[in-house]
């Protein structure tokens, strides 16, 4: 969660400040509350679509209406940025978290602990364990995929210097993942848009662009829906935010259910729902790079 400094007590052991290019290799996701194999489809139900832009609130189906001629690794070449929100032993060095470094409109602090369930699932696990899907399924189509933490047992790094690590990268786009803290009563999720200042404004058309693709992926492909708590129809725009602010490939930072709501974190804690969420964001990345959303498998 954005925003959100709320010390989590979690049990793992040791811990490495990683920063700069991660590779998480063969690794799986830890943490869940079952374990499946990722699906090489998503089984929410397809609807079909244009080859045009969907537009906000759209519900698009990837994969239905992909142009047959796709090659078998529509990737290749590509490079994509995954900034797993916080990390696992944030929470023992707050020091470290209350450093103020420059998000591009003013300062911040360099990251926080996130947040978490009722019964002490966090948002940081949450966040890794999506990573590691989503680069498993980028990978297998080509991609070379750059991450800003290598583990779910580290500490940072601050929020600039994931951007940075995205930016040094040359990404094609990028994706900032999260799960919010907010009202236990609110639902769903939100796709967060960067505001254009100094160092981003060339990548907010393609942003927003990307942002809509996300969204109507989400819809498609997983069972959660626009907040109805925050922002309006899925959507907000925040400039106040290192990792849209800094960034210098199109990029959005989805806020993918609420950890307080029952519901979601019934959702969020789910294994097949985190590879359902990871699929959704690789068929957007997919629609992005490739103008075409991947055909059904």
């Amino acid at each position: 969660m954005i925003g959100l400094f709320k010390w989590v007590i979690v049990l793992l052991l040791g811990g490495t400040m990683a920063v700069g290019c991660a590779s998480v290799g063969g690794a799986s996701p830890s943490g869940a509350s079952s374990r499946q194999k990722a699906p090489s489809v998503s089984p929410m139900a397809r609807r079909t679509t244009s080859g045009t832009s969907p537009g906000r609130g759209a519900t698009a189906s990837p994969r239905a209406s992909a142009d047959p001629g796709s090659p078998a690794k529509p990737l290749a070449g590509k490079v994509v940025g995954i900034d797993p929100g916080h990390n696992g032993l944030n929470y023992t060095d707050p020091a470290f978290l209350d450093q103020q470094i420059w998000n591009g409109r003013e300062m911040e602090n360099c990251n926080t602990t996130g947040t978490q369930t009722a019964s002490g699932y966090t948002e940081a696990q949450f966040n890794w364990n999506v990573a590691v899907y989503l680069t498993s399924y980028l990978r297998s189509q080509g991609a070379k995929v750059v991450l800003t933490r290598h583990n779910n047992h580290g500490i940072g790094p601050c929020v600039n210097t994931r951007s940075y690590v995205l930016n040094r990268a040359h990404a094609n786009v990028a994706i900032d993942i999260h799960a919010d803290g907010g009202p236990s009563w609110g639902r769903g999720f939100t796709v967060l848009e960067p505001v254009a200042d100094a160092t981003n404004h060339k990548v907010i058309a393609s942003s927003l662009r990307f942002g809509s693709y996300v969204h109507a992926a989400f819809i498609a492909d997983t069972p959660l829906r626009p907040a109805n708590y925050y922002g309006h129809d899925g959507y907000i725009a925040r400039n106040d935010l290192a990792g849209l602010n800094l960034a210098t490939e199109p990029k959005v930072l989805i806020e993918c259910g609420n950890m307080p709501n029952a519901q979601d974190a019934a959702l969020l804690t789910s294994a097949k729902v985190q590879q359902e969420i990871a699929r959704a964001l690789d068929d957007a990345i997919i629609r992005f790079l490739t103008g075409h959303w991947p055909r059904s498998q």
